[in-house]
Parts: C-alpha cells; sequence; structure tokens
C-alpha cells in the first residue's frame, strides 16, 4: 500500500500533457489580456471597414 502512495508522488506520465495545459493556459491569458486592452482599437478598425462597404442592392 505504502508503494501505491510513493508512485502517485513518483509517476511522470501526465507530467507532459500538464505542461502543455499550462502553456495554453498561459497563452490564453496573454489573448485575453491584449484584447481587453486593445478591444477598443480592434472596434474602431473594424468599424472603419465595414463602414467602407456600400449595402447590396
Amino acid at each position: 500500500m505504502l508503494n501505491k502512495i510513493k508512485g502517485l508522488f513518483v509517476e511522470e506520465k501526465g507530467q507532459g500533457m500538464t505542461e502543455y495545459g499550462l502553456i495554453l493556459g498561459l497563452i490564453a491569458v496573454g489573448v485575453i489580456a491584449v484584447l481587453v486592452t486593445l478591444g477598443g482599437e480592434i472596434k474602431a478598425v473594424f468599424e472603419g471597414i465595414t463602414g467602407k462597404f456600400t449595402p447590396a442592392e
């Protein structure tokens, strides 16, 4: 029983997947931070682009 408990702390099977999850989480936080910071400017750019289109007849 004690060996099984020790094995839980030594086992490294899920380490790679955990690292990928952490990296993905950090990227997501970075993207969200950029979008929150630059959200108004991005909206203005897209509104400027859509304002140049003429409606279909």
